[in-house]
């Protein structure tokens, strides 16, 4: 299948030379000659080595093809929004009333234990949180302000905030779980499955900002339909036109429509759902009679068997590295991490697994073959997510 990038170049020099430009150093040449002729010049010489042609080539052929290239390459693909990008998008969408989304940080709340419900622990504020290295990449989150556990608990709940905005930092469970600097009392600290309160995002990329600014075409009315409902909640950092699911058929009763939302760490907080809910509903950002509630995307939980076997020659170290980047791969497929290139789950789809033994054999040179416990996924309304995830060594029969 050819790129929006090839699809574009051919789109565009097709539109040139239909209106009459040429767009080649040979057709440029032969309408020199054309106009060489017509002028009534003595010039006879028309080999590529003559100075006339030469000369040509130096101060009009050149610009006229850096002129080509110029208007194919940058010029009539960012006046047209299926192909304009960076600062030419952002001009775009302005003028339909839409500004690039910017960076965010994750916030939310990890969960601090200690051994013993004697007395009170003081969690320092700014006690940072790590997470194992993934692909190269350390993250981590820092408690934003001091808390303190008191007697006769033993666990609480900190609120946290991540280092740098992004997106990668909405690591799934279990991953925030190393303390940069020891908290004394403190024996273990996690990040539950619901741990995120507002999900940390990147600066908004060109593809969804495009589909933000092609929706608002359809939003003009601004009531009773899809695209208007879009738009108020893709305003949201971290949601994505193309991640909203609406069931329209009456699902709460006559009248009634719902739309279930995901982000690209999966399941948004019901924080985050209340606060569009609020927007819409309470603050009158809705249609006359509408009933349309948000709700985040339901889950489809997976419990998921891997056997996985590595090449003969690995030696323990290399397996035991083997094991653990098999199954960061696994849960960046099922978006508890970003640090992988693989296929991830989506709503109203099928999850492949053999796509996903592909991807990992093509990043894993140690990994002989692996073998999953179940067949392919097929998700309806739902987002698949982890169960239990079971890691082990293949056994040959």
């Amino acid at each position: 299948m050819a790129s929006t990038q090839d699809i574009a170049k051919e789109l565009f020099t097709t539109m040139l030379r239909e209106s009459g430009m040429p767009v080649t150093q040979d057709e440029m040449q032969a309408e020199w000659d054309v106009i060489n002729t017509a002028q009534g010049s003595l010039i006879t010489n028309s080999s590529a080595w003559s100075p006339f042609w030469r000369l040509i080539s130096a101060i009009v052929t050149a610009p006229a093809l850096w002129l080509v290239s110029l208007l194919v390459g940058t010029a009539l693909p960012n006046t047209f929004l299926r192909f304009a990008s960076g600062a030419w998008l952002d001009i775009f969408a302005w003028g339909v009333d839409v500004l690039r989304k910017q960076a965010t940080s994750a916030q939310g709340a990890l969960r601090f234990t200690r051994s013993s419900a004697a007395g009170t622990i003081t969690i320092p504020a700014g006690t940072v949180v790590e997470s194992p290295e993934l692909s190269g990449m350390t993250y981590a989150v820092a408690t934003i302000a001091e808390a303190v556990i008191p007697e006769g608990q033993l666990s609480l709940d900190v609120p946290v905030q991540a280092e740098q905005p992004g997106v990668a930092y909405n690591l799934g469970p279990g991953y925030y779980s190393i303390m940069a600097k020891p908290v004394p009392g403190i024996v273990s600290v996690t990040n539950l499955a619901d741990w995120l309160t507002s999900p940390g995002a990147d600066v908004e990329d060109d593809e969804a900002l495009r589909l933000r600014a092609r929706n608002q075409f359809a939003a003009v009315g601004q009531y009773h339909h899809d695209a208007a409902y879009k738009a108020l909640i893709a305003k949201y950092a971290g949601i994505r036109i193309d991640y909203l699911f609406f069931e329209k058929d009456g699902p709460r009763g006559p009248g009634t429509a719902n739309c279930h939302i995901m982000i690209e760490s999966g399941i948004p907080s019901q924080e985050l759902i209340e606060a569009i809910n609020a927007h819409i509903l309470d603050s009158g950002n809705h249609g006359h009679g509408d009933d349309m509630l948000c709700m985040p995307i339901g889950a489809l939980p997976v419990d998921l068997a891997v056997a996985v076997f590595p090449v003969t020659s690995a030696s323990e170290e290399r397996v035991t590295a083997l094991l653990q980047a098999v199954e960061d791969r696994i849960r960046c497929a099922f978006r508890e991490n970003t640090a992988f290139t693989v296929t991830r789950t989506l709503p109203l789809s099928r999850f492949s697994f053999s796509r996903l033994s592909e991807e990992l054999h093509a990043g894993l040179p140690d990994l002989r073959s692996v073998e999953f416990g179940r067949e392919d996924i097929v998700a309806y309304l739902q987002l698949p997510t982890l169960g239990d995830l079971s890691m082990t060594l293949g056994v040959e029969s």
